[in-house]
Parts: structure tokens; sequence; C-alpha cells
């Protein structure tokens, strides 16, 4: 009997005689041989290696006649070859601003098979799907936003490609990851596990993640095959930029509530066995705090240390200081809190995107930035990724966290190229002689 291999609820089965050496694990269940869909390209390989004569029912796609006008840059062409000479497998971590869209595209246009776009928010799946409408003349499915419809082009967001990935395993011969770090959630990883899809494109500005998930992302998608720091584009392709630290003090009210709330923190520390290097440590003392009283009030005057340096009363006069000096510049005031956004947007009449913001009125608001109604916009995290934010020249992080792809998507918010050619300006605003020196630095 000829070896067979088909695709069944996101995994491969194979039928017939199968060489041992294959891939491949016993489902008791139905007495099958199975293999998760995302092995469907590595399975091939070795019956192909093996000699063995098989037929191929996993993926039956349409040809596309997909052509683009895009006109590569050369380090654009770097990075799509890179990824064609590696099976066409594989991630491109490249500055926010550099055209990681445009090198999908060119993908697409060069593979001609139905493809699949998974992005996180439903901003950016709005976004690729306007820009797959613009550049092909197919038509552009889209699961999530409200819409489930399949189209050889199909944009979806991570969940719904989740709840539908064993179903539409076998639709797609090309899949995207856009902000492909998202894929090393732990639900998340079905998607690329139950996709059949043999070419794999992971984009991101930043690779790594703290939790070492980043190492199953190679193992679905692929490894690192092009990289450029922001530094190696900026003057050319990205906007030259600057950064500047204001340090601002503490009030006398702010400074004793601080140093008795970190003092709390540090005094239990000294006892408790954690150092706080790493995430594990904040998630173990979270633990603990559960039956542990005085780890609970470590926890909550950890909390409320780091409230009160990020949310200096200085902070708000240091802002209006920058403000006055950008009148004329296009500015985004990034938070950690939401509270602070709210109170920045009552106190200088600024636009405010949270995470309680309505899509409508975050669309509205963006367009207006976009066409020059609004010079600057106040937001807490729901901008440093996942939305086409238009041109701005000058950022202002009041508070944030020590991670650097926080801040690597806060400086790419600002590095698109300008008109003029002029320089852009990020400024971290920071409580001196507070942990969150530490912070800033961790960050960069």
């Amino acid at each position: 009997m000829t070896l067979r291999l088909r695709f069944v609820d996101g995994t491969i089965i194979a039928d017939g005689a199968v060489p041992d050496t294959l891939p491949l694990t016993p489902d008791d269940r139905d007495r099958t041989l199975r293999a998760p869909a995302h092995r469907y390209a590595e399975l091939r390989s070795a019956l192909d290696s093996a000699g063995v004569d098989y037929e191929d029912r996993v993926l039956d796609l349409p040809a596309l006649d997909l052509t683009t006008d895009y006109d590569l840059r050369n380090y654009q062409r770097e990075a799509l070859d890179a990824w064609d000479a590696n099976d066409r497998r594989g991630v491109l971590e490249l500055p926010t601003g550099s055209g990681k869209t445009v090198i999908a595209v060119a993908a697409m246009a060069a593979l001609g098979t139905p493809t699949l776009v998974v992005a996180p928010t439903v901003d950016l799946l709005t976004q690729w799907r306007r820009e797959l409408e613009t550049e092909f003349d197919v038509p552009v499915g889209q699961l999530g936003g409200g819409e489930q419809r399949l189209e050889d082009l199909t944009v979806s967001t991570y969940d719904s490609a989740y709840l539908r990935a064993d179903d539409i395993g076998n639709r797609f011969g090309f899949v995207v990851f856009d902000e492909v770090h998202h894929l090393g959630g732990e639900g998340y990883r079905d998607v690329a596990r139950l996709l059949a899809a043999p070419a794999r494109l992971g984009l991101t500005a930043t690779f790594e993640r703290p939790d070492g998930a980043h190492e199953v992302i190679e193992e679905l998608v692929g490894p690192v095959v092009y990289d450029l720091a922001v530094d190696d584009l900026a003057g050319d392709h990205l906007a030259d930029y600057e950064l500047r630290r204001i340090e601002v003090d503490l009030t006398d009210a702010e400074r004793s509530a601080y140093e008795e709330a970190q003092g709390t923190f540090v005094d239990y520390l000294k006892t408790s066995n954690l150092s706080f290097s790493s995430g594990s440590d904040y998630q173990e003392l979270v633990k603990r705090s559960g039956s542990d009283p005085r780890a609970r009030e470590a926890l909550l005057a950890k909390q409320e240390a780091r409230e009160i340096m990020m949310n200096a009363d200085a902070k708000v006069d240091a802002l209006a200081r920058l403000l006055d000096r950008h009148r004329d510049d296009r500015v985004i005031v990034f938070t950690a809190h939401t509270d602070l956004v709210y109170r920045l947007s009552e106190r200088f009449l600024l636009p405010a995107i949270t995470g309680e913001t309505g899509a409508s009125e975050r669309r509205a608001i963006l367009d207006r930035f976009r066409q020059g109604t609004y010079s600057r916009i106040v937001t807490a995290n729901v901008l440093d990724e996942g939305v086409d934010v238009p041109d701005a020249n000058v950022a202002v992080v009041l508070s944030g966290s020590g991670s650097e792809r926080e801040f690597t998507q806060r400086l790419g918010r600002i590095l698109r190229p300008k008109a003029d050619g002029g320089r852009a300006l990020l400024y971290e605003v920071v409580s001196a002689e507070t942990a969150e020196e530490r912070v800033a630095e961790r960050r960069r």
C-alpha cells in the first residue's frame, strides 16, 4: 500500500507502510501514526531523503497570481534572500518603521500561494487587510474583529487563529506571524503547531522574550535569519534620533512615602532569599503573598513605591516644560498608568488613548493626529505596538517598565523618516534617587 499523508484536525496522519525513522507518534485512539501539522515540511523532507514513494493529500492549494510594485531597499532584499535561503522559514528582527510589512508582501508575491497573516490586535488586523487589498487584486478574508470570512489571502488575530487553526490548517502554504514574539505565549503556540504551511515568516522588532519562550518560536517558525538594530538604519532609512534623560526630584511628602514603602520591601528581601534579578522572583513573591502576611506587605509596599516614583508631581511639571518647548512638534506622551493618562489629558487638554478607549474613538484620534488636527496625544502602553501611529518626531516617556521591547517599540514610534530630514527626540523623565533609575538602565 502506497504511503499516504493527510491532514486531520491540526495533525498529519500517515497511512500505509511507514519507515521507523519518521517523526511520527502512534495514536492509540484510532491506531494511526500522527505528527503535529507544523512538522509537515520535516516529514516530507524525511520521506524524500529515504526515497519513499508517497501520496501527499495534505495541501491541495491553488496558485495565486500576486504581483507587487514594491521596490525593496537593499536591506529588505537581503532580509528576504536570507529567509528564502533558510528553506523559507525564519524570523526577521527589524526596527519599527523599517518596512517589515513590505518584505512580507514581497514574499507573498514570490510564493504565489494561499497565505494567512496572523497579528496580535484588531488594529493591526485592519492595517494588514487594507495593505493586502491595496496591493493585490484578490479578495482578502478576515478572522477576528467581528468577521469570520476565509479567502486564499486571509488576515487573522492570534485569538481567532487559535480557535480555528485545527480546522483551517491545510488551507495555506504560507503563514506570516506579525509581532511574532506573541507566539511564545502558552496558548498561541498551538496556532503554529496546528498549521501545515511549510513557508513561515516571523516579523518583530524585538525577538527575545524574558521567559525564554523565543526558543519555542524558533522551533515552530525558524530562527532569526536577519536582524538590524535601530542604529543600523538611523540617518539613511530611519530618522536620526537623540535620547535625553531628565531627572526630577520627589517632593518631601513623596520622598518620605517612597522611602518607607521601599524600606518595607527591602527589609523583606533580606530574609526571603529573593533578589529580584529575574521575573521569576517577582512571581514567587506574588505566590507567597497568598499565604504569608509579610510577603503580602512587601508586595503592596513595592507597588506603592513604584507608583510614587512613576507618577511623581515633578514629572507633570517637566512635561509642561517639554510641551511648551515643542509646541510646533508632533508629540506622543507614554506612561505606565491609565490614571496618569487621564490626569495629563485633563491638565494639558491632550487626547488620551488607553485600553479603555473604544476602537472607533482610537481611530478617530489617530486620524486627527495624522491630519494635524491634533499635534500631541497621551497614552498608556496601547500604542507600544500593533497600531499604525502617524508620523511624530518627539516622544516623552514619563514612566514604563524595564523591558527593552517596550522601549524599542516606543522609540520606533518616532523613527519614520522625516520629510525635512529632521531628527527625532525621545525624552525619558526619571525620578532621581529611586529604583526607576535602574529600570531606565535596564530597558536600554
